[in-house]
């Protein structure tokens, strides 16, 4: 059994607990078709898992060949291939009600940006003529080592990062329309796409 698929984020919202009566944030997403693309074997690859597409593209070629190409795959490993061979479709069904998982996708892409921004860095006085606002401040060394170290907090791109958040639960799933809601948020804007892993422990 195939224990990740690939969604795709639509949009925050809220549920309400039955027994409290608690609103509690969600984030729903959109399972489409998640085809098996392809296998990896253990005696071939050295451990058992499948590649999941979604969004295909065909064409055919001049010779009348059909080709698909996916917009999108993911590898995920297995104990087992059986019945997971190339071709079959994976839904979303054995992400039943408080299973935990984890959550991968992209944070949002804020482009180039500035210490205050990027790190939290407190500035500089904003009055009685100080000309230091928001700069990061000295970054140099003395004469030894004489350079600035690797990992320097300095301006540059922000976001667009692979982000991981794990034991997430599992609010409401519909088969059916193959719809899941992930208690809280998750990173990347709308219409990105996450790769759901449920827990051994479920």
């Amino acid at each position: 059994m195939c224990n990740g698929i690939i969604a795709k984020k639509v949009g925050m919202s809220r549920v309400f607990n039955k027994d409290t009566g608690d609103a509690v944030p969600v984030t729903y997403l959109q399972v489409e078709p998640n085809t098996v693309v392809r296998t990896k074997s253990e005696d071939k690859d050295g451990y058992n898992a499948v590649v999941l597409g979604v969004k295909p593209r065909k064409w055919k070629t001049r010779k009348g060949k059909e080709h698909v190409r996916y917009g999108d795959q993911k590898e995920f490993r297995v104990e087992s291939l059986e019945g997971l061979e190339a071709g079959k479709q994976i839904s979303c069904e054995k992400f039943v009600v408080d299973s935990k998982v984890s959550v991968v996708g992209s944070s949002k892409g804020r482009g180039f940006q500035g210490v205050i921004k990027r790190y939290g860095f407190a500035g500089g006085p904003a009055t009685h003529g100080s000309h230091f606002h928001r700069r990061p401040g000295s970054v140099g060394m003395k004469e030894w080592p004489g350079r600035v170290l690797k990992g320097k907090k300095l301006p540059g791109r922000m976001g667009n990062q692979q982000v991981t958040l794990r034991d997430r639960t599992v609010m409401a799933c519909d088969t059916e329309k193959g719809l899941i809601a992930i208690k809280g948020p998750i990173p990347g804007p709308n219409g990105s796409s996450v790769y759901l892993t449920l827990n051994n422990d479920n």
